[in-house]
């Protein structure tokens, strides 16, 4: 397996594109070149995230996003245990 992230990801469980093992792993997102920590939804190829717009939300008790457009570099913040070098 590669050590990139998928194209797309979301933190919502709902959603197709959840990854449960992505997450607990750890994926951080650079967007325009700045570290973001409030990211719910990305798409690398489309270039976009989604971004939770506060402590707001909607009736349905999920958070209340901002789309913004801009490109967008993913990683994993933590590295898999099987490509740990050792020495």
């Amino acid at each position: 397996m590669t050590d990139t992230p998928p194209d797309r990801l979301s933190t919502d469980p709902r959603s197709p594109f959840h990854d449960a093992a992505l997450l607990e792993r750890g994926v951080g997102v650079r967007f325009k070149g700045v570290e973001k920590t409030n990211v719910e939804e990305y798409c690398v190829s489309e270039g976009w995230v989604r971004l939770a717009a506060g402590n707001a939300k909607d009736r349905f008790g999920n958070p209340m996003t901002v789309k913004l457009k801009g490109p967008v570099e993913p990683y994993f913040r933590n590295p898999e245990a099987g490509t740990a070098s050792a020495g």
